[in-house]
């Protein structure tokens, strides 16, 4: 039995190598609408170990849609990349792995098993198959031996409510059919974003299961990481919120982790090229600038999270259609906060 677990282990290590010994890897969480292509890079540029795409319709892979294909799309610069699949066809997932890893050539097939989102739920993927193990099962089996040797991953919730917190059963399933690594996100399907995120059951999962677990949940800086490796065990972990607003955050998490140090955020001047290096190349991916500026104002909320005087930015990105007055909001924030203070 020892012997048998290390095999395993030494088979993880070497599918995923960013697993192996003394490392403990920083992955960007895939989150719909925001961890695309350029993002994903910001990313890595930041310091992220580990990036997976948006979560990507197994349906829309199995019948080509050339919009699916889209989703896929990606540099070598972003690797290690996995991309995650949803879907409750077993056989049709298992289909699009196999499309997926002819196409592009990920470093692994991430099974999303945590979304939460009615419209995903409601065609019996994303967190869905937590209520129904034996479809999960079905999926996951049929997916592993489509990509076979290529690793497969998952991501899971705690459960789809209080009354059916079910992770730690569901990752050793996972475990038995050939999944090389689970990432936990902390809540149940009921809670979607809100309310803490429960890494007491994380570390349950932890303990059921000999594969690496990579948590996910209100992870903010170093300070949540070091307590939740140091009171969990898990193997890695997964940024998505703090991200959104500091692609930066998986460099400074990284440096405080290894010096004990903490690293400041980039100076304000710096903050806002990378923002504007963000909506320039949007405008280059669109290539249509009002159309991908307005695509760009839920992602300047976020960075304007990190910012001072957050709430007058706001109101200003609510209006922003060009790179022009993107660029006027920036000079006049930057001269405006550099203002020394005066003493009446």
């Amino acid at each position: 039995m020892v012997a048998s677990i290390a095999n395993r282990k030494s088979e993880i290590g070497n599918s995923l190598p960013w697993f192996s010994v003394g490392r403990f890897p920083l992955y960007l969480a895939p989150m719909a609408g925001v961890s695309d292509k350029i993002f994903r890079q910001l990313c890595k540029q930041g310091g992220a170990d580990v990036l997976v795409t948006e979560f990507v319709s197994a349906e829309g892979v199995f019948r080509r849609n050339e919009r699916t294909r889209e989703y896929l799309d990606f540099d070598e610069c972003e690797r290690p990349l996995g991309v995650q699949l949803f879907g409750g066809n077993a056989g049709h997932m298992a289909e699009a792995a196999r499309h997926v890893i002819d196409w592009v050539r990920p470093d692994f097939i991430d099974l999303n098993f945590g979304c939460p989102v009615n419209k995903v739920v409601a065609k019996n993927g994303g967190s869905s198959l937590l209520r129904d193990c034996p479809t999960l099962a079905a999926v996951a089996r049929a997916v592993v031996r489509a990509a076979a040797p290529l690793p497969v991953t998952a991501k899971i919730r705690i459960g789809w409510d209080d009354d059916s917190i079910n992770a730690p059963s569901v990752a050793r399933i996972l475990e038995d059919l050939g999944v090389a690594a689970i990432a936990v996100h902390g809540r149940t399907r009921a809670q979607g974003y809100s309310g803490a995120a429960d890494w007491n059951v994380i570390g349950e999962v932890v303990a059921a299961v000999d594969l690496p677990v990579i948590g996910n949940g209100d992870v903010m800086n170093a300070g949540d990481v070091a307590r939740h490796r140091a009171e969990t065990g898990i193997a890695g972990v997964m940024i998505g919120r703090a991200a959104m607003s500091a692609p930066w955050v998986f460099r400074q998490i990284r440096h405080e982790l290894a010096t004990g140090e903490r690293l400041p955020a980039p100076s304000l001047p710096d903050r806002w090229a990378l923002i504007q290096r963000h909506c320039l190349l949007a405008v280059e991916e669109w290539q249509n600038e009002e159309q991908a500026m307005r695509s760009m104002r839920s992602r300047l909320m976020a960075y304007s999270k990190s910012f001072p005087g957050g709430k007058l930015l706001r109101e200003k990105f609510q209006q922003v259609s060009t790179l022009a007055k993107l660029q006027e909001i920036a000079h006049e924030h930057v001269a405006c906060c550099a203002e020394p203070a005066v003493l009446l």
